[in-house]
């Protein structure tokens, strides 16, 4: 790569890792898996640098690569992670506001979703991506989009902690019960 291309990249980084850093977060819950997903992302995307055209497209194809790759991370992990139907038990002497009972409900019930069910809720509310844009960067029809996603937010809304708070209404999905 030239001087010119590092440059480049420079920029690119510089001026979208906030946003990225954002997006790894919701695909890990952590923020040192997010650092480390979005490290390996932007290495990825320096390698392949000259090889895409479409600088418009970079933040799509960053995405892929950090979809990707979380992917591939989880599916070595996942025999580490057991499911259970005790939650663990809250802090003593935590008083939380309301705002962050619902903000833990939520991610709690966002962690508890398959890989592909919470990338593609990430995809579409958080990121803001249209089904065809959703479809593209997760390589899948967009009828698997709008399936996948239902499903994410049928359980969802099935989640105890998020069930009878009206801040928690969730998108319509064109589905009824």
């Amino acid at each position: 790569m030239d001087e010119q291309g590092r440059e480049a990249f420079r920029a690119y980084v510089a001026a979208r890792s906030p946003a990225l850093l954002r997006t790894a977060y919701l695909l890990t819950g952590s923020r040192v898996d997010a650092e480390d997903l979005l490290q390996t992302a932007l290495a990825k995307t320096y390698l392949a640098w000259d090889r895409i055209r479409d600088r418009e497209a970079l933040d799509g194809y960053v995405r892929r690569v950090m979809v990707n790759t979380q992917t591939s991370w989880w599916r070595r992990r996942r025999v580490d992670e057991y499911a259970t139907d005790d939650l663990p038990e809250p802090g003593a002497g935590h008083d939380a506001t309301d705002a962050l009972v619902l903000h833990d409900a939520l991610w709690t019930a966002l962690g508890e979703l398959p890989t592909r069910q919470r990338a593609m809720v990430v995809l579409r509310y958080y990121e803001d991506l249209s089904e065809a844009e959703a479809a593209q960067v997760m390589g899948v029809s967009v009828g698997t989009v709008k399936s996948t996603t239902s499903r994410a937010l049928a359980k969802l809304r099935d989640t105890s902690g998020l069930r009878d708070d009206p801040r928690t209404a969730l998108p319509y999905d064109g589905v009824t019960a």
